[in-house]
């Protein structure tokens, strides 16, 4: 996989996060209930695009993440650097 598909129409922000440890909290806790699977993925990015961007602190210290809009979607994609690679899947 090389890209993130787009965001839905009520999805306006993209937020990877920065742990292994939130990701998988995220996608067993959160989304397998809410679409009956989640996945963690893995991925490098250029940091002359993300720098552009604040990390955020989502409901504590070890919750962090980026806020990218939907609309910047596209040039995410394009500085990321390799393969994503999923690395657990929840079903």
């Amino acid at each position: 996989m090389r890209a993130f598909p787009p965001r839905l129409p009520d999805q306006p922000i993209f937020y990877p996060v920065l742990t292994e440890d939130y990701a998988i909290k995220i996608a067993r806790d959160w989304n397998v209930p809410a679409s009956g699977a989640g996945f963690v993925t893995r991925f490098r990015i250029k940091r002359s695009y993300i720098d552009k961007y604040d990390v955020q602190e989502a409901g504590g210290r070890s919750h962090l993440e980026y806020w990218i809009p939907a609309e910047d979607l596209d040039a995410f994609n394009a500085a990321i650097v390799g393969p994503i690679k999923i690395t657990r899947s929840f079903p």
